[in-house]
């Protein structure tokens, strides 16, 4: 029984880690960023949304809505925050590069979506 709880625990550990650093995807989105915010109680979390252009719905004319995409980004990123923010107060365009999670980490961000760097588009 034992040996049983003691593997039990090692293989919740092994998925904890995974979860934790193991990336499932990377890549990058572009367009504008609407908002960029710092939320948290406790701990802290910067997160954003970015206007990547156009609308989704129907060929009939039904619900139109924007594309939004929510991104989190990590404290550390100090300088990706200061050219997010650039951007914002610009209105610029840019190009978001991401690594996405397995699961979204609550003390890091509220999304899956991390953005490690960041760069601005010339129109």
């Amino acid at each position: 029984m034992k040996r049983i709880l003691i593997l039990l625990a090692l293989i919740l550990v092994l998925v904890l880690t995974l979860a934790v650093f193991a990336n499932y995807s990377k890549g990058y989105r572009s367009g504008i960023i609407m908002k960029m915010s710092r939320k948290g109680y406790v701990i802290k979390t910067y997160e954003g949304q970015l206007n990547t252009g156009g609308f989704s719905g129907d060929v009939t004319g039904g619900d139109m809505t924007s594309m939004i995409w929510n991104f989190s980004v990590r404290q550390s990123e100090k300088r990706t925050i200061e050219k997010i923010e650039e951007a914002v107060d610009k209105g610029k365009r840019v190009k978001l590069y991401y690594e996405e999670k397995y699961i979204p980490i609550p003390f890091w961000g509220e999304t899956k979506y991390f953005v490690d760097s960041v760069e601005l588009i010339n129109p």
